[in-house]
């Protein structure tokens, strides 16, 4: 059977902030040159937002360019930060509140809004349709297409209707090839096809390794006396310790709060489990007299591609980019990544409408190049270049007294430079030389337990469609990862997808993959790099729309 083809001038894979600001700058320019375009974004979740998940707090320089009319136009940011506050806990019930002029300045927040990034994406992709782009959410782009001058020239869409024996049921139907002059991947952190990408093109060469972490939110309805619009609390330390990562807490509206943790996953001690630490952190009475008396709503994981500048691979290649975090273009040191990605995709339009007008395509678009470094996105990167490796190399205080200095009074710049050379899978220590962590139990009143909160994902994945984890050894994980490390993927997945259980007294390694909520944390921290994670149906997953 022939598979169906679609032409387009541009197709866009993601409908996140960079896809969506990408799309939207693009079709703008192109109706003030006279120009007429057809341009498509694909989304593999069920609807646009259903996998996308942040804290989040918005700065809106990118959205200003993109919408000076934003407000009018009834854009979902309402909330602006009006207080802030940073804390390093140094136990589960001590620790101090740092005074402003002891918080590095790109910790600080003025101006910024307290936003759901699934809402938000929602009313761009509105805004993305009404100046003319197709936006096909629930299909998933399973790899590119390449000419045969080895250059991008679109994506093919997975199947529909593949039974998990590989055989196809009824109503089954072939993915369909997208075909582009050039193509965009905003397919998010650790993107799938990005990953194959950045390899088969050698982006990263001369780089520092990416890095990542696992960053978990939840949605809280809190006490209306608890309730406070607008608060914004950040904090580092306990439980995490010199483990990278931190926490946060953000009031927004309708009596809304997100809290979460970001657990950098580079850490040494595969007893570690960055779900339990989040669980146990909401115990501490900073944040749980926030939550006393409140009900979670919802909850996520996600991961969040965060080396920065140092790590930033080449974003061209023939006939394609790579934007947002599809590339790394989070702003560590501000913990924000949504206006990074926008301006992104804003470059992205900026260069490809002279190429459009000119009749290009399949070439690599070297503009944009020169466009990102007169950009405030590469000054900003730029700025931010040391924040990670200072933390990953120094721990929070020595690291974090750094990049106070650097960010507060050097403005981005030390007399030596700090990188961070070993990839996040290479982290780990066997665990027979790391100490073992007793967390305590889930009481179900601040602290929940896995399956419960993948419950609140509204994760659904069709049982009966081909595994979406793939094992390049399928005897590894028992081999190698249980006897030296305790098989950490049974603590690093948050969702509970990976279980050694016990059969006829001997070992056994299962995958449950419908738990699995896409947050792509096992394609990056098994030790030896063998599992690949790849989309599933299209729509299968979490959905995260109220986040």
């Amino acid at each position: 059977m022939k598979r169906e083809s679609m032409e387009f001038d541009v197709v866009i894979v993601g409908a996140g902030p960079a896809g969506l600001a990408a799309a939207c700058g693009l079709m703008q320019r192109a109706q003030q040159a006279g120009l007429e375009l057809n341009v498509c974004v694909v989304e593999k979740g069920a609807e646009v937002g259903a996998h996308l998940l942040s804290g989040a707090l918005l700065d809106t320089q990118a959205l200003n360019e993109l919408f000076p009319d934003w407000r009018e136009r009834g854009a979902p940011i309402t909330t602006a930060v009006t207080q802030e506050h940073f804390y390093m806990l140094s136990s589960p019930q001590g620790g101090l509140e740092l005074p402003a002029w002891m918080t590095p300045a790109s910790l600080h927040n003025t101006g910024s809004y307290i936003v759901s990034l699934g809402k938000l994406c929602r009313w761009l992709a509105k805004q993305a349709e009404g100046l003319g782009v197709a936006v096909f959410p629930g299909f998933a782009a399973s790899e590119a297409l390449f000419d045969d001058a080895g250059a991008v020239c679109g994506v093919l869409t997975g199947d529909m209707g593949v039974g998990a024996n590989g055989i196809p049921k009824a109503g089954h139907v072939l993915g369909m090839e997208l075909r582009a002059r050039y193509t965009l991947f905003a397919e998010g952190s650790r993107g799938h096809i990005g990953k194959t990408l950045i390899d088969r093109f050698a982006l990263d060469r001369g780089r520092d390794p990416q890095h990542y972490a696992i960053g978990f939110k939840e949605l809280w309805r809190l006490a209306p006396e608890r309730h406070h619009p607008g608060l914004v609390v950040h904090g580092g330390g306990w439980p995490l310790g010199r483990n990278g990562g931190g926490f946060f807490l953000y009031h927004g509206d309708d009596g809304l709060a997100a809290v979460g943790m970001i657990v950098d996953l580079n850490y040494d001690n595969p007893h570690l489990d960055p779900f339990k630490e989040c669980q146990r952190l909401k115990h501490h009475p900073l944040l749980a007299r926030h939550l006393w008396g409140g009900k979670r709503q919802a909850w996520g994981a996600r991961a969040l591609t965060k080396g920065g500048l140092n790590s930033l691979p080449q974003m061209i290649l023939p006939g394609a980019l790579l934007l947002g975090c599809d590339a790394g273009t989070l702003n560590g040191a501000r913990i924000k990544g949504i206006h990074t990605a926008m301006k992104s995709g804003l470059l992205a339009a900026e260069a490809l409408l002279p190429a459009l007008v000119a009749g290009r395509g399949g070439d690599k678009l070297t503009e944009f190049t020169q466009l990102m470094e007169e950009s405030w996105l590469q000054t900003e990167l730029q700025r931010a270049r040391h924040f990670v490796p200072a933390l990953h190399k120094f721990g929070p205080w020595a690291g974090g007294a750094l990049n106070w200095l650097s960010q507060t009074l050097l403005r981005g710049r030390l007399p030596f430079a700090p990188h961070d050379s070993i990839p996040d899978h290479a982290t780990l220590k066997p665990a027979a030389a790391c100490p073992s962590i007793a967390y305590p139990k889930a009481d179900g009143v601040l602290a929940f337990d896995r399956m419960s909160s993948v419950h609140l994902a509204s994760t659904g994945h069709d049982e009966d469609q081909p595994c979406h984890l793939h094992l390049a050894d399928r005897a590894l994980p028992l081999r190698d990862n249980l006897p030296r490390f305790d098989e950490p993927a049974q603590r690093y997945c948050p969702a509970g997808v990976y279980e050694v259980v016990q059969q006829a007294g001997k070992p056994v390694f299962r995958i449950n993959a419908a738990n699995c909520v896409h947050c792509k944390t096992c394609d990056i921290k098994d030790p030896a790099q063998n599992i690949t994670w790849v989309p599933p149906e299209g729509g299968s997953g979490p959905n995260y729309s109220g986040m």
